[in-house]
């Protein structure tokens, strides 16, 4: 894979197993898919599908699922995972901003906050542009991304929190976060302590405002059917943690 914005900040996901144990129990945007999507017949398309935390029981319930994903580590797990359960995914190893699929959808996905990752105007917009020749004229995209809270991003944030890893180790991680409002862009660092190690790694994420989404939507060819607060649906809210977009392909 070329480099590109998304190469340099993909360190939180060096370790494809233990990110899927610290996330294999979250499915509420799961249930918000198949709601969704019910019986729908035709194929499906997830972005940035990590260790196949969603297509995998999607494909399940008989969805022809296409995933794809820019992490080559996450992507050869959630291989290895389908294999074992016997399940068919077409996964591949695709820039999301440079779709090369064999096909076309009425249904397109992407969850996990990786919005958050394309950090600037032009990738979002090729971000959209590329789903856009993907979809079917009146084809949907949902997509969810975290809300911009002014009174946590204003402030320095530093805490520690503790979890036992997939080998029954206790890990201690000390996070650092810091917002430039003029990027937009959140620098996270972390520190994480093991009994006879330590490691660092850092991500980068790109707050988007619901009136610049709703914009950038706009200007891409889509109309924003619902925006939502959380995936349960509830109403969205300065204080909505979550900006859950359910949005629809118009030109």
């Amino acid at each position: 894979m070329d480099q590109n914005e998304f190469s340099g900040n993909l360190e939180k996901y060096k370790n494809p197993i233990e990110y899927d144990v610290i996330y294999e129990n979250y499915n509420v945007d799961l249930h918000y898919i198949k709601n969704l999507l019910r019986k729908n017949i035709d194929p499906i398309i997830e972005l940035a599908s990590g260790t196949g935390r969603l297509a995998i029981p999607l494909a399940k319930q008989g969805f022809n699922v296409y995933a794809v994903d820019i992490h080559e580590g996450m992507l050869q797990l959630a291989i290895d995972k389908a294999k074992k359960q016997n399940v068919q995914v077409h996964f591949s190893l695709q820039d999301c901003t440079q779709l090369q699929l064999p096909i076309s959808s009425n249904f397109i996905y992407m969850t996990g906050n990786s919005f958050q990752h394309f950090l600037t105007n032009d990738s979002q917009n090729a971000l959209f542009q590329s789903v856009k020749k993907h979809l079917h004229p009146s084809g949907e995209f949902v997509f969810d991304t975290r809300n911009a809270l002014l009174n946590e991003l204003s402030i320095v944030d530093e805490y520690e929190e503790s979890s036992v890893n997939s080998k029954g180790e206790k890990l201690t991680i000390q996070h650092r976060e810091e917002y430039n409002p003029v990027t937009q862009i959140l620098t996270c660092r972390s520190i994480n302590k093991l009994e006879h190690s330590t490691f660092e790694d850092s991500i980068l994420l790109r707050y988007t405002y619901p009136m610049e989404l709703k914009r950038l939507l706009e200007q891409n060819g889509f109309e924003l059917l619902h925006l939502y607060g959380s995936w349960k649906k509830s109403e969205f809210t300065k204080d909505s943690p979550s900006m859950i977009v359910h949005a629809r392909l118009t030109k």
